[in-house]
């Protein structure tokens, strides 16, 4: 079975480059999310989980052992695993760093459930010297038949009764989507570019999951500022004037809830902050439905340049993470303020 060429720039001998990409591969089968990882991380992670799995060449894989498998419990404290990565991996790490094998080298692989922490003592404190690391005996076990035709599949048994840390990571949530009301099944074409990218994204993905069956009510394109409005609507909820300069780029309302969000999809400008609040809540004094105001961006990147501009009392929504909300703290979540 052919494994991915993870770490690429690794100056180790051959033996040595290539059990440390079978370590990342079996680490990446098990559920470890690698994205954003350095090279020089992946080398460390994949050196200390060998040290503690007692493998040195690519043939030492069909004799790993378990916590617990065998008669002599094999498991390795951080000085004696960072004596093993320099011994057998020309290494050089000071036995100061014992510190950084558990903050960073063994913490994915600890925190996925595939090295047993503190093994044979797990209530020793953080700081105790008794605390060792061993190979889970049911990762030990896959690991020991990899290369069998239905190798992949035993994983994937195997992990459907275990959540894979990138999973858990990715904390996906099981929501029921409502599509979202459009008069007439009418369809809407934007104009190319990130904002109206992000402008489909709130209508096809945000407002299924947390409108409460929103009917569409107005959005804008860069070449048609009134894509799509529903004037008789907006009339009926006493919203204001849409002549008006500061129109929000997506406003959807929900019958079941009385409730109006006003979305403001970010790019390069325009979170709801504290001072395009209170404009807001001004223009819509009048209004009878209850208002939601809500910035959304594409990506978490864009979301912290703007972060520190966003309003209290709002929500946030991030295209690239679409089941869930950033709650700026108010007296409740997701629901509209009443302010005297």
């Amino acid at each position: 079975m052919e494994v991915p060429n993870y770490i690429t720039k690794s100056t180790k001998p051959a033996a040595i480059h290539k059990v440390m990409n079978e370590a990342i591969y079996f680490l990446v089968k098990f559920g470890i999310p690698i994205k954003g990882l350095t090279e020089r991380k992946l080398e460390r992670m994949a050196m200390a989980f060998l040290a503690v799995a007692n493998v040195k060449d690519s043939k030492d894989w069909a004799s790993v052992r378990g916590y617990g498998e065998a008669q002599e419990i094999r498991s390795l404290k951080t000085r004696e695993i960072i004596e093993y990565m320099n011994e057998h991996f020309h290494e050089n790490i000071s036995s100061g760093s014992y510190d950084d094998i558990r903050r960073k080298d063994l913490k994915l692989p600890v925190l996925a459930g595939i090295i047993t922490r503190s093994a044979g003592n797990p209530n020793a404190a953080r700081n105790d010297p008794t605390r060792a690391y061993a190979l889970s005996p049911k990762f030990a076990a896959l690991i020991r038949s990899f290369g069998r035709d239905s190798w992949n599949e035993e994983v994937e048994t195997f992990l459907r009764d275990h959540i894979a840390l990138a999973e858990e990571l990715d904390q996906k949530r099981q929501l029921q989507l409502i599509p979202v009301i459009l008069p007439g099944e009418q369809n809407l074409t934007f104009s190319p570019g990130k904002h109206n990218e992000l402008q489909k994204a709130i209508i096809e993905l945000f407002l299924p999951r947390f409108g409460f069956g929103a009917e569409l009510l107005y959005v804008g394109d860069a070449a048609n500022k009134f894509l799509f409005i529903n004037q008789a609507k907006l009339k009926e909820l006493l919203f204001f004037d849409l002549s008006y300069g500061e129109l929000p780029d997506i406003l959807a309302y929900s019958s079941v809830k009385n409730w109006l969000f006003l979305i403001e999809a970010v790019y390069s400008s325009g979170p709801i902050s504290p001072l395009r609040l209170i404009e807001l809540k001004k223009l819509t004094a009048e209004c009878t439905a209850e208002i939601i105001f809500v910035t959304a961006f594409l990506d978490r990147d864009t979301f912290r340049k703007f972060m520190l501009d966003i309003a209290w009392e709002t929500e946030v929504w991030i295209a690239d993470t679409p089941n869930h909300l950033i709650h700026f703290d108010g007296e409740h979540f997701l629901g509209p303020y009443k302010h005297p």
